[in-house]
């Protein structure tokens, strides 16, 4: 499925292209399933306005879950018929996953759960590598308590679960019935952000002390939000800081601020190996049965990959979006 042009009214168009070869690293995979994110959003309407946009015409797409068909001679972690998933194209140089097969960089992938299906297992590489990264650059540990915001949505009901995972005691904050009841399900415990004061909860679950670890996939503004709910000391993560923050409170309150921006291994071709290796930490916790992705209920062919996109736009979806091949 290929962008010709980006733009508001940019639409995906069926089109046949040349069959990926394979460079040195490389392994050639048959797609089965590709999930939707929300920079996948951006970089189709925004275009070169985002740096790290493809050239047009582009095939999008990040995440997969799909069957290796051949491997590059030095490759000898996978081989042919291997089921593997990973975050590898869709940006820059890269290209994406929207399409019956993609070369990808082999540091970039992993073994994909055995107990998930191709569907399920596409839902997780961005997602599932953020959550992580935030969290273990907070250094979460068990006993500590730690506040998800947003622990409905994409990144947060991962971050939730490898927080539960992990040890901790964890809290979400969520914006209705569904949402909660989605969050209470995970093992966490709710947190009405529309009904609830910071100051309220953090005293309700903290006795006032605050949260060791504060995961916010909101970002932007609700920062103030995390800092106030952080304990003295404490780390707060997020996934969007692309805001004008005063950090007075943050420098007074001694915090540690994680930037968790996961495209950079295939941005810059930095420490790719980290993230193949953070995937297949998750594929042993998904095994384990400590984690499982959230589907929407919606499904989508390949062919239907704008009105999925629409689907993710319109903020009514629950759980991540998957297109199937």
């Amino acid at each position: 499925m290929l962008i010709n042009k980006y733009g508001e009214d940019s639409v995906f168009e069926v089109t046949e292209v040349a069959k990926p070869t394979l460079n040195r690293g490389e392994v050639l995979i048959k797609i089965a399933a590709s999930s939707i994110n929300t920079v996948d959003t951006m970089i189709r309407k925004m275009g070169k306005d985002l740096p790290l946009s493809p050239e047009a015409p582009a095939i999008l797409g990040m995440d997969f879950a799909g069957t290796v068909e051949s491997v590059s001679d030095d490759v000898t972690d996978f081989k042919a018929d291997d089921e593997v998933y990973g975050c590898v194209g869709g940006l820059a140089d890269l290209p994406g996953t929207l399409a019956d097969y993609v070369a990808a960089d082999s540091k970039l992938i992993a073994h994909k759960p055995k107990n998930l299906s191709m569907k399920e297992a596409a839902a997780i590489p961005l997602v599932g590598i953020t959550a992580y990264e935030g969290l273990k650059r907070a250094g979460v540990t068990s006993g500590q308590k730690v506040l998800v915001h947003g622990g409905s949505g994409g990144v947060g009901h991962i971050a939730v679960q490898l927080a539960k995972h992990f040890g901790a005691d964890v809290y979400s904050t969520g914006g209705g019935n569904e949402q909660l009841e989605l969050i209470e399900s995970l093992g966490a415990t709710g947190i009405n952000y529309k009904t609830e004061t910071v100051e309220n909860y953090v005293q309700k679950h903290t006795i006032g002390e605050g949260f060791d670890v504060v995961y916010d996939s909101v970002g932007g503004g609700n920062l103030i939000n995390s800092f106030n709910a952080a304990t003295l000391n404490g780390h707060v993560a997020t996934t969007v800081s692309l805001v004008e923050l005063d950090l007075t409170l943050a420098h007074f309150k001694g915090l540690s601020l994680h930037v968790v921006f996961m495209l950079i291994p295939m941005l810059h071709n930095h420490k790719r190996e980290a993230h193949g290796q953070i995937l297949k930490d998750i594929a042993t916790i998904v095994e384990s049965g400590n984690l499982k992705p959230i589907l929407d209920e919606q499904n989508f062919t390949l062919e239907e990959v704008g009105k999925a996109h629409a689907r993710l736009e319109s903020g009514q979806a629950m759980g991540k979006i998957v297109i199937e091949n």
